[in-house]
């Protein structure tokens, strides 16, 4: 009995040597491994601290007669203002010849400075315009609309004569040379304030509503009646009838906001700073630079 316990003992304390030398071998390998990714671990905590994120706040202001509804509108400015860059840079720029007189006159009515942008979506400043329905000059004013206020206009089924024929001395037909009519739509000066007057009495029409009178300048003031009629509230909106509206008048409206607003915040837009909305950027702590910058276009993709 008792050399059998020492046996025992004997067994079981090789045992326990052999288990500490194992233990031992296969904490000192991992300890080795374990230090390696200790490091890659620190490296990377390390590499993450060294960059934070930033948002910029949007900073576009709208002029204030267009604040409100500023959700219906802002992805059509801000896409507006990437695709037609080059068109906007161009008309503003050949703005500056005519939209101080054109606001001059426009206060001497006591109307909103914003529909000088008419000028622009109208003729592109070309007082030899003439749309297919026949509209002329700088502001694009139809024959009626011009008999109405006053200017004198060649009628548009007579812009295709040239003269009128004549017998000369041997008693042949000829074209009589003849001064050219006179069209004060063409006239710069005179065209603007027939538009002022105009657009003086859509005010008066509709309320001092700025958007509906903009759209009755490209569709009519009958039809913009009929469409206000046509929703059934006492006193309706752009807004309100803004799907009764032909595509060319929708898109016209929303030309003329997306001009005004970019205008209105130009230096921004030319140098790339126009915010629409929040943007989140990554800046690299190490030295202050944006590392991550979205720009307009990108966001828009």
């Amino acid at each position: 009995m008792v050399k059998q316990k020492l046996l025992h003992f004997k067994v079981s304390k090789s045992t326990w040597i052999l288990f500490f030398s194992v233990v031992l071998g296969n904490f000192t390998w991992a300890n080795s491994h374990t230090d390696t990714s200790k490091k890659q671990l620190t490296a990377s905590l390390s590499k993450n601290e060294n960059a934070r994120f930033v948002t910029l706040e949007a900073n576009v202001v709208f002029p204030e007669v267009l604040i409100g509804h500023e959700e219906y509108t802002l992805e059509y400015i801000e896409k507006f203002s990437v695709n037609r860059r080059a068109y906007l840079i161009r008309t503003y720029n050949r703005s500056k010849k005519y939209f101080p007189k054109v606001t001059a006159v426009l206060n001497k009515h006591n109307l909103p400075q914003e529909l000088k942008v008419l000028l622009a979506l109208e003729s592109a400043f070309n007082g030899n315009a003439v749309s297919r329905a026949g509209a002329v000059g700088y502001w694009q004013i139809m024959d009626d609309v011009a008999r109405e206020y006053g200017l004198k206009y060649v009628p548009k089924q007579n812009k295709q004569v040239k003269g009128k024929q004549v017998k000369n001395k041997a008693g042949k037909k000829t074209t009589a040379k003849t001064a050219p009519a006179r069209d004060d739509r063409k006239n710069f000066n005179k065209s603007t304030y027939a538009a002022a007057r105009y657009l003086k009495d859509r005010s008066k029409n509709l309320d001092d509503n700025l958007l509906l009178m903009v759209a009755s300048y490209n569709w009519g003031i009958g039809n913009v009646w009929a469409a206000m009629k046509k929703t059934g509230k006492a006193d309706p909106d752009f807004w309100d009838i803004k799907d009764q509206l032909p595509a060319e008048t929708r898109s016209y409206v929303m030309n003329f906001i997306a001009l005004n607003v970019i205008f209105h915040n130009y230096e921004k837009f030319k140098n790339n700073t126009l915010q629409f909305s929040p943007v989140k950027i990554k800046v690299d702590n190490t030295d202050g630079q944006i590392t991550g910058e979205t720009t307009a276009a990108e966001r828009l993709q």
